[in-house]
This record gives structure tokens, sequence and C-alpha cells, in this order.
């Protein structure tokens, strides 16, 4: 939500608190810092609007889900999040980074990747492939 949609939509007296929270939420997101240390980490960064990079969302939903508790996997859209991309040195989207439980970047891949190859990275890095039911 940008600046003329909150002065359209709210009275006066709310534009200012409902602007700072349309600001400050985002930052919200980054509570956490990544790389986890003391877990495998994944981290996609992409654009919710961008094509491969929603193809990739339910590979991620996915994976996020099976590897709880044993992996972080994530998701920063760095066109809402530019700090992030600059943070990151990405240079097209999607990017995955792959980071080893000590917060070391070890594997680096643009482009679509495939949930298989996706597990068969985290595999090699040490976290059990998920079971499959």
């Amino acid at each position: 939500m940008n600046a003329r949609q909150i002065r359209s939509a709210f009275p006066v007296t709310l534009q200012l608190p409902v602007l700072l929270l349309a600001l400050l939420l985002p930052l919200a997101t980054w509570a956490i810092d990544l790389p986890v240390q003391g877990k495998v980490t994944m981290i996609d960064l992409g654009a919710h609007s961008c094509i491969p990079c929603k193809m990739m969302a339910p590979v991620l939903s996915k994976l996020k889900q099976a590897y709880e508790g044993r992996a972080v996997i994530t998701f920063i859209d760095v066109w809402e999040q530019h700090d992030q991309g600059i943070k990151y040195g990405v240079r097209s989207i999607p990017t995955q980074i792959f980071y080893d439980r000590e917060g070391q970047e070890v594997f680096r891949h643009a482009g679509f990747m495939a949930e298989k190859d996706i597990v068969n990275k985290l595999t090699e890095m040490g976290v059990a492939a998920p079971v499959v039911e």
C-alpha cells in the first residue's frame, strides 16, 4: 500500500498510523537472522510476480513443511525488499542460496530449481530427505 492509497482509503486521523504500519510491517518479516546458525538454510530470492518464482512457490511451500525443524527454507521478495537483493548479491531471480550449519554459503543457483535438485542438495549437506508418504 502506498501513501496515495492510504490517503484515499483512511480518514486523516488514521493516515499516519496506517502509513507507519505499512512501512514497518515488511521489517517484521526479518526478525529472524538469516542464515540460521546451527541449521542448514536455503534462501530463495525472487519476486511474487516473476514467472519462474511463481513456479517455485509450491515447491518451496512443500519443502518448508517437509523439512520443518531440520532445515530452514525461506523466501525473500527482492522487489519488495530491495536491500535484501543487495545484501545477498542477487543478479537474477530466482536465486537459491544454500548455507551450512555454520552459516557459510556452500552453493548458489540462479533460475528455477526443481524439487528433486533441492532435496539432493540438502541431502548432500547432511539433511536427510523427507519421507514420502
